[in-house]
């Protein structure tokens, strides 16, 4: 907030006054009569006013000094602003210059490479070129008497104009000569395969007829002992039928024998039991009870009939 001015020379007056002017007045209010004082402030006035004026005049200087400076400033300000805006803009200028000449470096650099590679391509292909020279140079040395050759020989064989006529008549037959050896070469291949498939043809008839040999020994082997088996067990069957037959024999003599027995039993029974004549074991029964219950004899003397003891 803006000080009025009468408010600031009144402040600048006070802080010029000396401590000891400001408090007389307050110390001789009962000594002085009002006129001195009158006078006194008068004095005070005129001397506050000189001092303001001489303070004014100062400001007025000090204020000058400082508009005058501070539009100095403003000019060096500006001129400063300018010369900052110049610098900057020669800074650019020079770093765009820096990078173009970079750049245009850089893409020297690239060209001089290219070149450089283009270069050594060419003198590459130069040299190639030279070795090609040099080697068709020696097969022109080495194929001039065969060019002499074809000359005569087109000289003697009328039905070709040119040589090129003769030698692609000759390549056709080299061509047609390439063919057959690749046929032959391909039908000797098919005919090795042939032998080749035909031995192993061979080797797996004779491991097949050896394998069939070794089955028909083990066969025969089995067969000559499943007969040595046959007569054993033929053997064995004989001799069962041998023994079979005697036991049968000695069968038959123990029924007929039991039946005998039976019908000597029976005639010491008063009631003889019926039984078959094939009952052998019914009849042996009734043998062993009878000799285990013997019964009362009765004789008969009519019938020719003795005692038990007798019998």
């Amino acid at each position: 907030m803006a000080v009025p001015w009468e408010e600031y020379f009144r402040l600048a007056l006070q802080e010029k006054l000396p401590a000891s002017s400001r408090k007389i007045p307050e110390q001789s209010v009962d000594h002085f009569p009002p006129v001195l004082r009158l006078l006194e402030k008068r004095q005070e006035l005129v001397d506050a006013d000189r001092g303001l004026q001489a303070q004014k005049e100062v400001f007025q200087t000090t204020r000058a000094a400082l508009k005058e400076r501070w539009e100095q400033l403003e000019q060096k300000e500006q001129e400063l602003q300018g010369s900052f805006v110049r610098f900057d803009k020669f800074l650019k200028d020079t770093e765009a210059r820096r990078s173009r000449a970079l750049r245009r470096a850089a893409q020297e650099r690239l060209r001089a490479d290219r070149r450089e590679a283009e270069a050594r391509r060419l003198r590459a292909q130069l040299e190639e070129l030279q070795r090609e020279r040099a080697r068709l140079r020696c097969r022109l040395e080495r194929l001039e008497p065969c060019a002499r050759l074809l000359g005569r020989v087109r000289e003697q064989l009328p039905e070709f104009q040119e040589v090129p006529e003769l030698v692609a008549r000759f390549d056709g037959l080299v061509d047609m000569q390439a063919a057959l050896r690749l046929t032959e070469r391909q039908r000797l291949a098919e005919l090795e395969e042939a032998r080749a498939r035909l031995q192993r043809l061979r080797d797996a008839g004779q491991g097949e007829l050896l394998g069939q040999g070794q089955r028909r020994a083990q066969l025969l082997q089995r067969l000559e002992a499943a007969r040595e088996r046959t007569l054993r067990w033929e053997s064995k069957w004989i001799q069962i039928q041998n023994t079979g037959a005697e036991k049968t024999l000695l069968l038959g003599r123990t029924r007929i024998a039991a039946l005998n027995l039976f019908q000597l039993v029976c005639r010491h029974k008063t009631h003889p039991p019926a039984l078959d004549i094939e009952d052998t074991e019914g009849q042996l029964e009734q043998v062993r009870s009878l000799l285990t219950c013997p019964p009362t004899p009765r004789f008969r003397t009519s019938q020719g009939l003795k005692s038990p003891g007798s019998v």
